[in-house]
């Protein structure tokens, strides 16, 4: 449904005030008559509000949810609902039990949770009758362009470090990936959440430097494109903690190379998306289809090697890496979505 706009003229009175009328039709539909008061409020910097008498205003206190735990709760499940609040934009969560108390294993894992995955969030209140957390983070203090460059650089960290952990088989590196992934996820977790309450708010849209709501998408599918790149690097660590074979070394050369080339294709990627420069995506999409030579001398080399498991997980791993290029890949192609119509222009 579309939203009714009317234009009225703002009118000086007294020697204070400025009055503006109401269209009779909103004024009726509301059941609203002459000597009825009205609630207005200011929001941000560029909106005023108007309320009803039976409608009250939002406050502070309404920024606030509860949820109820029972004894049998997944502790997964609990995790997810502490998400999905975070990502509606709530300052205020309340955890509390159904019945009796919350149990010591759901009080630990809230708390690992909380400390792990919600950015700009502490617990202020810890009982075994409620737990409360209390998002911290200003809107302000950690621009969504800031949390997505952080992102991006631990996404490359753990890549390189996966495949480092190959190179030297070394397990405790390997299993330090999947540790930096889970703080990947948390700046994800908090680009969503301020994209949540930015599409709702015209003026904080404008205060993250996004033109329109349509960032906020693009935003969104970019904030999923370097998950999934954390993803695919632990993928290639948890080769290393799974198996005791080391790679044959040509191929771990070739992998390394392979790699270096896919992150190539990510900053030229991000390069774009930064300048908002059609042209440097559409040199990104062309140049990760070069990722194919890497494949074409990794199996040149592996259809030598006689260990079947060798050759294996060398392409599996290989594979992850051609993944990490395909989602640069997908970061131009949203480049190329937002800045389109700066090609029309110029015709």
């Amino acid at each position: 449904m579309t939203e009714r706009y009317d234009t009225r003229k703002i009118q000086y009175t007294g020697r204070s005030s400025y009055i503006i009328s109401l269209p009779k039709d909103w004024v009726l539909g509301l059941g609203l008559k002459q000597g009825d008061q009205i609630r207005i409020s200011k929001s941000g910097a560029t909106n005023l509000l108007l309320y009803p008498p039976n409608v009250q205003p939002k406050t502070a206190h309404e920024e606030a949810a509860t949820i109820e735990i029972g004894p049998n709760d997944e502790l997964a499940s609990i995790t997810r609902k502490l998400i999905s609040l975070y990502f509606m934009g709530f300052k205020t969560i309340h955890i509390k039990p159904k019945i009796n108390r919350l149990r010591p294993n759901q009080r630990l894992h809230i708390k690992e949770s909380v400390r792990r995955i919600l950015m700009g969030s502490e617990i202020v209140s810890d009982s075994s009758s409620v737990i409360t957390v209390q998002v911290l983070i200003n809107l302000l203090e950690l621009t969504v362009e800031g949390a997505f460059k952080r992102m991006v650089h631990l996404a490359k960290s753990v890549s390189k470090d996966a495949l480092l952990a190959v190179q030297e088989n070394n397990k405790e590196l390997a299993a330090e990936v999947t540790n930096m992934d889970d703080e990947i996820d948390r700046f994800g977790f908090y680009i969503i959440r301020q994209l949540k309450i930015a599409i709702q708010n015209d003026h904080i849209l404008k205060e993250i430097g996004f033109k329109n709501a349509r960032s906020c998408l693009g935003y969104r599918i970019l904030v999923k494109c370097i998950e999934r790149m954390g993803d695919h690097a632990v993928m290639i660590a948890q080769d290393v903690v799974e198996f005791d074979k080391k790679i044959d070394p040509e191929a771990v050369s070739i992998l390394q190379e392979m790699n270096t080339f896919a992150l190539s294709v990510l900053d030229d990627a991000c390069l774009a998306l930064f300048k908002d420069d059609y042209n440097q995506a559409e040199a990104t999409i062309i140049k990760a289809t070069q990722i194919s030579e890497f494949d074409q001398r990794l199996h040149s080399i592996t259809d030598s090697i006689r260990d079947s498991e060798i050759v294996f997980r060398s392409r599996e791993i290989a594979d992850n890496i051609r993944r990490i290029a395909e989602y640069s890949v997908d970061i131009a192609e949203i480049v190329l979505n937002l800045n389109i119509e700066k090609t029309l222009y110029q015709r």
